[in-house]
């Protein structure tokens, strides 16, 4: 006996387009429209979209985007260190304030754009409110 495509796989019809949704997160725009803002003042979330209306006070994005700009960061300069330190033997305070000064440059690049991601993960598998049909989805 077969299943159908809808029995195999609850929600997927629900879903909504998961990779688009994530690229307009990076850019920290709104992952509906991908036209109105994500964040105001560096890290705090919108309220609502100014484009399309997208309530936005569902996003629980909590410790997520810590934990994921602290994973890339850290899967890139340890063994960036290791390989500048074996090559190149530099100076102790050297290697440290070059390393820290770019440990803290791309954290804080990355920061509102892993919230962003989340966010707009959240928004694509309908999670914490945003289960409900959005402005867009209500025009159709």
């Amino acid at each position: 006996m077969t299943e159908s495509p809808a029995a195999a796989a609850p929600g997927a019809d629900t879903d909504r387009p998961t990779m688009p949704a994530l690229a307009k997160g990076w850019r920290c725009r709104c992952p509906e429209c991908g036209e109105g803002r994500l964040l105001h003042s560096y890290l705090k979330v919108n309220a609502r979209c100014s484009h399309c209306g997208l309530d936005l006070t569902h996003a629980r994005a909590d410790d997520g985007p810590a934990y994921l700009t602290i994973l890339i960061v850290g899967h890139i300069m340890a063994p960036l260190m290791h390989v500048v330190y074996f090559s190149w033997r530099p100076e102790p305070l050297v290697m440290f304030t070059v390393f820290t000064i770019g440990c803290l440059a791309s954290s804080l690049y990355l920061l509102p754009r892993m919230k962003g991601i989340v966010i707009a993960y959240q928004w694509a598998r309908r999670m914490h409110g945003f289960g409900k049909a959005t402005p867009a989805e209500k025009g159709q």
